[in-house]
């Protein structure tokens, strides 16, 4: 059987801001300004294909050289949820906290409640509990007391210097984590391990991340809105004329600036810096939903035709209503016939001749955000223990996201910018031939593709037999060399060997 496999990365930013936060350290602060970047990549075991999994951060700190206390680096030490499996080159922002210069000799990072699904397209059950061709939710245990860990080699010990970001990159390699009963060992070895984050590249962002929230107030005179996300956090968002802004509806606004934020929106925000204490400076606001709107974001895993409608089954990653659209739940979504359909592609300018209008444009493997018709949400009850949660309801609206893959190029045509990737897809067909998703993709790249993690850092860097994550948009291209397009909006180089 073809072992396939999937490296995710996850961006956890974790600024270091003088003067808030929690700390136990006695001596005063000392104003510095630092940034940790927590990138987690995964691989899956074989036969096993990794649908979904998330795991909450319950508690991160370092440790200073002296030995005097630790410094917490969540706010308030509240948990966060890391959605792995939505990051494989994006990065999210979690959190500031107050810090001191100085050297700090260890990170300890806690983790708990790991919520996995998988697709078992092996030839046997797995652990008595996932039967072959089953998509199945698991809940693992954390086992050989391996739920805190603490990093104390290189690149420790650490110096926090005045006004200079720091960045770390956590590896997360499932192959190796996921046990074979299905259980999670974080202390097995090279399951976690931690180096350096890369630099920004020359033509984007540090990776600082992005946040989704909804706004909760707009001070336009100041430039500025506050925003809170779905687990309670509250940010201050600071806008400046490089500020861009994505997907407002005409009804919203004609031209991008401060005036398209109005209270009750949910708006993605991409952070480009931080200001002060909870207070970020936003590279982008790209437009999610109004307030009297619901909508989801999910992959599509399986396309299919009920009296004449087009249904496609979507694994949930992220709603504003957490409650009745469960992460990790698949949705069963009738398209109207008279749905519209759209590319999110905030400030990012699509190639020509690619085609996003129609549901015959939907591919399993795209990620799209949809919006639920009002009164057709309902719940299927009595679902197997192991399945996923499972609701259904009807979209009018269909957009397209960002999608991400990883894969190893197998060939590049310069002439025409694009390289080819023989992916490891982590979307298997579950019920229909036609749903295969294809192992050969074309990812095409534009003038505002950026490059990480590359030699160098530009197109030039992609080089057959290496081994990229992709972000961007998937288009279903059937009568190309390759059935399926993706238009690269980042390309990141995967260089450590996990893969």
């Amino acid at each position: 059987m073809r072992r396939s496999a999937v490296v995710l990365s996850v961006g956890l930013v974790l600024f270091l801001l003088a003067g808030c936060g929690q700390t136990t350290m006695t001596t005063p602060p000392v104003n510095s300004t630092s940034a940790v970047t927590l990138s987690i990549t995964d691989e899956p075991p074989s036969g096993v294909t990794v649908l979904f999994f998330q795991i909450n951060l319950t508690a991160a700190s370092l440790t200073p050289a002296s030995g005097t206390g630790t410094v917490s680096l969540l706010n308030n030490n509240t948990p966060l949820q890391v959605d792995v499996t939505e990051l494989q080159a994006l990065s999210a922002f979690l959190s500031t906290a107050s810090v001191q210069a100085g050297t700090y000799s260890s990170l300890s990072l806690t983790f708990a409640n790991p919520q996995l699904v998988i697709f078992n397209k092996s030839n046997q059950s797995i652990a008595t509990t996932c039967a072959v061709g089953s998509v199945c939710q698991l809940t693992p245990q954390i086992e050989n007391n391996s739920s805190t860990l603490s990093f104390t080699t290189a690149p420790f010990p650490l110096t926090v210097s005045q006004n200079s970001p720091l960045g770390l990159l956590l590896d997360f390699h499932l192959n190796n984590v996921i046990q074979s009963d299905l259980s999670v060992n974080l202390g097995v070895a090279n399951g976690v391990t931690v180096e350096p984050l890369p630099p920004a590249p020359p033509s984007g962002h540090r990776p600082f991340g992005f946040l989704q929230g909804t706004v909760q107030s707009v001070t336009a005179g100041q430039d500025q809105f506050t925003l809170l996300t779905r687990d309670g956090r509250m940010f201050t968002i600071d806008v400046n004329s490089s500020t861009t802004y994505g997907n407002f509806p005409t009804s919203a606004c004609t031209t991008g600036g401060i005036a398209c934020l109005a209270q009750g929106q949910v708006v993605k925000v991409q952070v480009a810096g931080v200001q002060g204490p909870a207070t970020l400076l936003a590279a982008e606001v790209d437009f999610v939903q109004t307030a009297a709107q619901q909508t989801a974001e999910g992959n599509i895993i399986a396309l299919s035709t009920s009296n004449g409608s087009t249904v496609m089954k979507l694994l949930l990653h992220w709603s504003p209503n957490a409650t009745s659209l469960p992460f990790g739940g698949i949705a069963n979504v009738t398209i109207a016939s008279s749905a519209t359909f759209s590319v999110n592609a905030g400030m990012f300018t699509i190639p020509s001749g690619l085609s996003f209008a129609s549901a015959t444009d939907l591919l399993v493997g795209q990620k799209v955000q949809v919006d639920v018709v009002a009164g057709s949400l309902t719940t299927t009850p009595n679902a197997p223990h192991w399945a996923p949660p499972s609701v259904s309801f009807t979209s009018d609206t269909i957009a397209l996201e960002p999608s991400q893959f990883t894969g190893m190029v197998s060939a590049v045509d310069s002439s025409a910018s694009s390289f080819t990737i023989a992916t490891f897809p982590n979307f298997f067909p579950l019920w229909s031939n036609a749903n295969w998703m294809p192992d050969q993709i074309t990812v095409q790249t534009t003038s505002q593709t950026t490059y990480q993690n590359l030699n160098p850092d530009s197109f030039s860097g992609v080089t057959v037999n290496t081994l990229v994550s992709v972000n961007g948009w998937l288009f279903n291209t059937p009568t190309a060399a390759t059935p399926s397009t993706i238009v690269g909006q980042t390309v990141l180089g995967r260089s450590n060997g996990f893969f």
